[in-house]
């Protein structure tokens, strides 16, 4: 059963009365009802026609983990351009589950799922379908407005984190999806689906998985597909490479050509060569307290002297950057852009 007015969500004992919107015509009251996994549903086990999959470099997102699903309606196929960018047939869905471990220095410590968001594909756009998981982990509810919900965890130093976390309404999921004014899936693309996956079956390439069980139409044999670089591994490519990938993840969402921030002039994603685009030696469009009273979002070889180096490492809601996702500094994402900004030849 469909919601097609209105809706009753209830989070923390507070009801919420939704006027009609689009939404609620594909969206159901809780997780479950979409028949995506197998009971008990908090395992996270997919069921047919659910394929799990992962992405080259992730979001960072106050180091929650992620389980990503993907669901093609039957006897439908994803095509792509000669760009190699998708178009997914309607009644797709993404699925994307957050959650934390207890210790995640133990990937066997319980896990805390908090989160499931859904991206559907209806006619040329994609909606967001946002679900919180109840305490007792049994399901998800609907949560159009979002939520808020204290997590806690044992950091890779052994020390003890507490946040609260924030769970993005379905207005604020338009802020990162949004790309030339039609709300798309940012992370599953050729590049960063071009790796290996463990499957119960073994081990496979991704996109090779995704053609063999006939959700993905074939490439050009004679043409290497392109593959985005593990940030998280410094064995993966080149600094150059892993930083890019960073950025691209993190921050080319809105900061590229048709995203939010392109009136910045700031463009982070991976296909741009550009390097005032990509802000060496760039000064800002609107000069604020967000520069931190820098005068260029990159001075090669002097991080502490750029501005991108100043609005990563703020925790300030409005300094910071990314603005959403996140309360915490990304240490690790941090200290790769500083050293690659050092490792930049200094000078014009």
């Amino acid at each position: 059963m469909t919601l097609q007015k209105a809706i009753l969500t209830i989070l923390h004992g507070v009801s919420i009365i939704f006027p009609a919107h689009p939404v609620l015509d594909h969206a159901l009251p809780k997780l479950s009802e979409y028949g995506f996994f197998n009971d008990p549903i908090k395992d996270q086990v997919p069921s047919e026609q659910v394929l799990p999959y992962s992405i080259a470099s992730p979001l960072f997102s106050d180091y929650a983990e992620k389980l990503r699903f993907i669901k093609v309606p039957k006897d439908e196929v994803i095509s792509h351009d000669r760009d190699l960018d998708f178009e997914y047939p309607e009644g797709t869905f993404l699925i994307k589950t957050f959650y934390y471990l207890d210790d995640i220095r133990d990937i066997d410590s319980e896990r805390r799922l908090i989160e499931t968001r859904l991206l559907k594909k209806i006619s040329s756009e994609w909606i967001a379908i946002p679900y919180v998981w109840n305490e007792e982990q049994t399901d998800a509810v609907l949560a159009l407005a979002g939520d808020r919900t204290n997590v806690s965890w044992i950091h890779q130093d052994g020390n003890p984190i507490n946040i609260l976390y924030s769970i993005p309404n379905m207005n604020q999921c338009k802020s990162c999806h949004v790309y030339n004014n039609i709300q798309q899936p940012i992370g599953p693309k050729v590049r960063n689906l071009n790796i290996d996956f463990r499957y119960d079956e073994g081990i496979k390439n991704q996109l090779d998985k995704w053609i063999s069980v006939g959700i993905l139409e074939s490439f050009n044999a004679s043409e290497p597909l392109p593959k985005t670089a593990n940030y998280e591994d410094p064995h993966d490519g080149s600094l150059d490479e892993r930083a890019r990938a960073w950025l691209d993840i993190n921050c080319a969402h809105c900061h590229r050509q048709g995203g939010p921030a392109e009136t910045s002039g700031l463009y982070l994603d991976l296909e741009e060569s550009d390097p005032t685009k990509l802000g060496i030696f760039k000064p800002p469009v609107a000069a604020g307290r967000g520069s931190g009273n820098r005068r260029y979002n990159i001075v090669p070889g002097k991080p502490e002297e750029s501005i991108m180096e100043y609005r990563i490492t703020s925790t300030d809601p409005g300094v910071m950057m990314p603005e959403l996702s996140r309360r915490l500094l990304h240490a690790e994402g941090l200290k790769l852009i500083q050293d690659w900004i050092k490792a930049m030849p200094e000078g014009r």
